[in-house]
């Protein structure tokens, strides 16, 4: 889900469904809701107040970034850093494509000025990616808190962790086992891909497979030559049931077996194992809300460091000088 996360594109599961509410909670054993209510009480409404610029794409993006951070040795901020030495930023997932290093940068100023070595970058991606879906209209969801940050950031897990749009559902179902979710969280996580936008170099291979939509093909193509355009092509304002293309917002039921985006999205309806959850998705918004309030819980508590792991980063792009 590399990409498909990274360019939030539109999901033909999400487009059958008719609501998306979440109001969730749960913690690990090592994270807490309240962790910060004595030591810096205004951080999450600090984080909710600056998580999404004007700029509409940016909710999609924070959101796309916490789960490149996650899947690459855990949620530890190991992705904000700046790569100096085969970090995660330049690998092949991540780079010309990550965005919200400013946003998160910006944030992270904010609380040191509040709460001075505090609040930790991974846990203001963590809380800035759940606001960022909220203010597009999406989900809700309670978030664990206390993690700290990493020292090191790695390219090589970076291109070995995260699944790309390519993935066929015998590769995605094994990159999220990996990574302690199942087919149940692999298909609630793709409900993400109903924001933001997508390059044509994720999906122009798709659009030309036998197995999508043909109007809605030939209206991507419109927009997706068969060479270049590589620039964000497919834009989604806001959380939606629906999936817009870029010129209209079909809402006709009949457009979901067929109206994935991106390959990967389509194989989780392509007579596979995962065809039973994404038709009670379809046709049940509160077993949807619940699952995907369950999975964003559980990718955030993904090997979170705690205690006297990792350190609080003064700076989110640097480790903090000895």
């Amino acid at each position: 889900m590399a990409s498909p996360i990274a360019m939030a594109a539109a999901s033909f599961l999400i487009s059958c469904l008719v609501v998306v509410v979440v109001l969730a909670s749960g913690a690990s054993a090592q994270l807490s809701s309240t962790f910060y209510d004595t030591s810096c009480p205004n951080a999450l409404s600090t984080i909710r107040t600056a998580a999404v610029a004007q700029e509409p794409r940016m909710g999609a993006s924070l959101l796309r970034l916490h789960f490149h951070d996650c899947f690459v040795q855990g949620c530890d901020a190991s992705v904000l850093l700046n790569d100096t030495n085969g970090g995660e930023q330049n690998a092949l997932p991540n780079a010309g494509s990550l965005r919200g290093f400013g946003v998160v940068d910006s944030i992270k100023a904010q609380l040191e000025a509040l709460c001075p070595q505090t609040v930790s970058c991974a846990d203001i991606l963590t809380v800035a990616a759940r606001d960022s879906v909220v203010a597009l209209g999406g989900p809700s969801w309670t978030v664990p808190l206390g993690r700290r940050d990493s020292t090191n950031s790695s390219a090589t897990m970076a291109n070995s962790d995260l699944p790309p749009p390519q993935f066929n559902l015998s590769q995605l179902i094994p990159a999220f086992q990996n990574k302690n979710l199942d087919t149940t969280d692999l298909v609630a996580l793709s409900g993400a891909h109903t924001i933001g936008q997508a390059r044509c170099t994720t999906f122009r291979d798709h659009i030309t497979e036998p197995n999508i939509n043909a109007t809605f093909a030939a209206s991507l193509r419109a927009n997706c030559p068969a060479t270049g355009g590589d620039k964000p092509t497919t834009t989604w304002r806001r959380w939606t049931p629906r999936r817009p293309t870029p010129s209209t917002t079909p809402t006709s039921a009949t457009w979901c077996p067929r109206g994935g985006l991106l390959h990967s999205d389509q194989e989780l309806f392509n007579n596979g194992s995962t065809d039973s959850i994404v038709r009670n998705f379809a046709s049940n918004a509160a077993a949807f809300t619940s699952a995907f309030a369950t999975a964003m819980i559980k990718m955030g508590n993904l090997q979170p460091l705690t205690g006297a792991q990792g350190q609080i980063r003064t700076n989110c792009w640097r480790v903090n000088s000895s």
